[in-house]
């Protein structure tokens, strides 16, 4: 058994970054960090090598685990906000929260060498031509790396960290002990740590592991949401107007038939549909490239729609598996309709799409998302896609394709002091994992936060 200062179990954003953190401080603390997936040299996807043309369920998804976690191999798209991407500024303050968020963004600078660039929504007309037709454009500063720009950035972290942190890859923890004010880990290897303060930080991938632990130690969570939706690929003329200012337009649009808010996510010009696997399910995502010779003649971004549940039925992750399941059940994975076939109340078909104008980025089954979508969201998407058309034309034509079903988990929110810290002395939550962030940037910046912390204590 070895002794360590602090455990971080998870490498993603969070876990990443605090051992960053840890290693500029030249902090004497003995700090272990243990992750399921792979080291970043070694998380490669064969769907994206080409080797195969559909998900084969790797275990781990290199693509959900691993140094890094789901960032590592996403667009490497930071929005540096306090009006979406989580409540860091509610643990933190608003001011800290921006300052640990631009603090990340010049890290991240310094290793990519300052080749990219920073995108604004402030000083552009968008805003105003989305208000005066009742959509809404929230605020904040972009910056985008590209999928291997952002890797190689990654690596020369891990690189960076290695020899001052220690890591456990392809490493499961399942049991956490407490007892004379240590924590005692022990690994699906059979191996066993203790630690004075640890830290959970699996990200999404590892929000039920976290509810666990939580419950084990009387840890109080509050149930957050599930949001469901479609990813939509256009020709990247349609948005380029829109690309071209601020990259990454995160807009929010009340539906007049339910009173529901539906945005666009994770906006990826002249980018690709990817899958996603988590724990054995498989859902759709994008990515984009910052090299011209990598990318493709579309653009991709989700239309989500948040859902929330209180009594009787709490469990909003759930709720969301089980649609994905019913997409995977029905298609093999990724389900992929034409948007004139959808309000046709037809299913897209091999003959139809081998018509379609629109090349589609991934191989997924032509079919139905009507039969695997609830109704109510599938009404909230549509009458999106319609509002969205009116700011850019092309958004409602037949050929618009959707790919579903895309589902964003999220961790219950664990209650955590200023200092992440649980009721539960020196068990700490940050990133995504904890429900407090959920996005890159706030997700890194809670790590960065977590290492100052523990450094002084």
């Amino acid at each position: 058994m070895k002794d360590y200062d602090v455990i971080i179990v998870g490498a993603g954003a969070g876990g990443s970054f605090a051992a960053y953190e840890f290693t500029k401080l030249h902090t004497d603390k003995k700090v272990l960090i243990i992750d399921a997936g792979r080291k970043v040299e070694n998380r490669v996807c064969p769907i994206t090598e080409g080797k195969v043309d559909h998900c084969i369920n790797c275990k781990p998804c290199n693509i959900m685990y691993g140094f890094g976690g789901a960032g590592t191999l996403s667009d490497g798209k930071y929005n540096i906000t306090t009006n979406f991407g989580g409540d860091l500024h509610q643990i933190v303050g608003i001011d800290k929260a921006m300052d640990l968020m631009e603090y990340v963004d010049s890290v991240l600078n310094e290793f990519d060498g300052g080749n990219s660039k920073l995108y604004s929504t402030d000083n552009t007309d968008l805003k105003t031509i989305c208000l005066k037709n009742n959509l809404h454009l929230l605020s904040a500063k972009v910056r985008h790396f590209g999928t291997e720009r952002n890797r190689r950035i990654l690596q020369k972290i891990y690189d960076y960290v290695k020899d001052t942190i220690d890591f456990k890859f392809n490493t499961v923890v399942e049991k956490v002990d407490y007892k004379d004010d240590l924590y005692t880990i022990t690994t699906n290897k059979g191996e066993s740590f203790t630690c004075k303060d640890l830290v959970l930080a699996s990200g999404r991938s590892g929000s039920k592991w976290i509810s666990e632990i939580c419950d084990n130690f009387g840890v109080e969570q509050r149930k957050n949401r599930v949001d469901i939706g479609v990813r939509v690929e256009v020709p990247a003329e349609v948005f380029k107007h829109i690309t071209d200012q601020v990259y990454e337009s995160k807009i929010v649009y009340q539906t007049s038939q339910y009173s529901d808010l539906v945005r666009t996510f994770c906006m990826n010009p002249y980018g690709e549909v990817v899958t996603e696997n988590t724990n054995g399910i498989i859902t759709v995502n994008g990515h984009s490239y910052a090299d011209p010779s990598l990318q493709t003649q579309n653009t991709n971004f989700a239309l989500l729609v948040s859902n929330r549940f209180t009594e009787p039925f709490k469990d909003s992750n759930e709720y969301g598996e089980s649609i994905a399941r019913l997409s995977n059940m029905l298609g093999g994975g990724v389900l992929l309709q034409r948007f004139g076939d959808l309000i046709k109340g037809r299913r897209s078909s091999e003959r139809r799409m081998k018509k379609c104008f629109t090349v589609p980025t991934l191989n997924a089954t032509p079919g139905d998302l009507s039969l695997v979508m609830p109704k109510r969201q599938m009404d909230d998407i549509i009458e999106m896609i319609y509002a969205l058309d009116k700011i850019a034309p092309g958004m409602a034509n037949e050929d618009t394709l959707l790919y579903g079903v895309e589902v964003k988990f999220y961790n219950s929110d664990v209650k955590v002091d200023s200092s992440f810290e649980t009721k539960q002395k020196g068990l700490y939550a940050i990133g995504d994992g904890s429900g407090v962030t959920h996005s890159l940037s706030q997700a890194s910046a809670s790590g960065v936060e977590i290492a100052r912390i523990l450094s002084d204590k």
